[in-house]
């Protein structure tokens, strides 16, 4: 196992020339793919009330809606808007994705489902979907037909939102799951073959550093092809924001020289070959009174590059450690 491991590790230090594994379609597909966010008329099973109201108290989707993308437009609509506006910047040779982002988006009949990914589908210059959702709104049938659609020829990948590995933090968001739900989707996800990718969300009230780097322990026995890392945002108008300023001391809150040291410990103790798809995510100024939106996420790889490199470590150096002490 240890030499398996080892193997792994040396191999993240080579790809894109990093020293942890960053997410790359390029790689991955072999082509220039760009993700287009959806809005395809969703809501949440703790927002409609079957399992519960008001939804996650740290959640607003309007942060991170782009502009075209609004459950008023047909999907094809905002695809092409979407299209229009990214080829602005990518130029003709970019494919891309449907990202049906917004709330949660198996959470509707099997037949609306099969309807608006084929709508997607069938938008001239789109390659594949990428689903986020809530593991607690898959089945066997909503699997099989993703797992369909992908033996068809179309890229199809699911984001779970999992957030936290700790029960005690999953009831104080309002999430309405605990992590086993999770674990469950992921491996029933991943054994269809579709990439699966889980969302943690870090400095979430209650929980430690030390919590946070045991969170990979977690992690790597699940089959996921990618995770998402990002920081806490303090949204204005949710729960979390009154809970924020009711308890400030509940929630660790970084710079980003101090994020970029604690992605450098996480790192170190997560499983090499799950890429890392995110590390930081920004919503627009009037969101938030501490925006991030100053620091490119380019900017922040390379604060972590320089932790990883001054440390001469990379992901998943302390699990080499780990084996070799057993």
């Amino acid at each position: 196992m240890f030499i398996f491991i080892l193997l792994q590790a040396r191999q993240t230090r080579l790809m894109n020339g990093s020293l942890f594994n960053r997410f790359s379609y390029l790689q991955r597909y072999g082509i220039r793919l760009q993700k287009l966010a959806l809005d395809a008329g969703f809501t949440c099973p703790n927002r409609d009330g079957t399992r519960g109201s008001g939804g996650c108290t740290f959640c607003d989707n309007a942060a991170f809606h782009p502009a075209y993308a609004s459950a008023g437009k047909p999907i094809a609509r905002q695809l092409e808007e979407g299209m229009a506006f990214h080829r602005r910047r990518t130029g003709p040779d970019t494919f891309f994705l449907a990202y049906f982002q917004a709330f949660s988006n198996t959470y509707a009949p099997l037949d609306v489902l099969r309807q608006r990914y084929t709508e997607a589908l069938e938008t001239p210059g789109i390659r594949g979907l990428v689903i986020g959702t809530r593991p607690d709104c898959v089945d066997d049938g909503i699997l099989d037909l993703l797992a369909g659609l992908k033996a068809q020829g179309a890229i199809v990948e699911v984001e779970y939102g999992v957030e936290s590995v700790y029960d005690e933090t999953l009831r104080r968001i309002n999430r309405g799951h605990d992590f086993a739900t999770a674990a469950g989707a992921i491996r029933a996800t991943a054994a269809r073959g579709i990439d699966t990718c889980a969302h943690l969300m870090l400095g979430l009230p209650g929980e430690t550093r030390d919590m946070l780097l045991a969170m990979p322990r977690a992690l790597n026995p699940l089959p996921l092809s990618c995770v998402k890392f990002h920081q806490l945002q303090i949204i204005k108008g949710t729960p979390m924001e009154a809970e924020f300023r009711s308890r400030p001391e509940d929630f660790l809150r970084w710079d980003p020289e101090g994020y970029a040291s604690l992605l450098a410990d996480i790192l170190e103790r997560l499983r090499p070959d799950i890429a890392v798809g995110r590390i930081v995510s920004s919503v627009p100024p009037r969101f938030t009174d501490r925006p991030w939106h100053l620091l490119r996420p380019e900017a922040l790889v390379r604060l972590l590059e320089e932790r990883l490199k001054e440390r001469n470590s990379w992901q998943g150096r302390l699990l080499e450690a780990d084996s070799l002490r057993k």
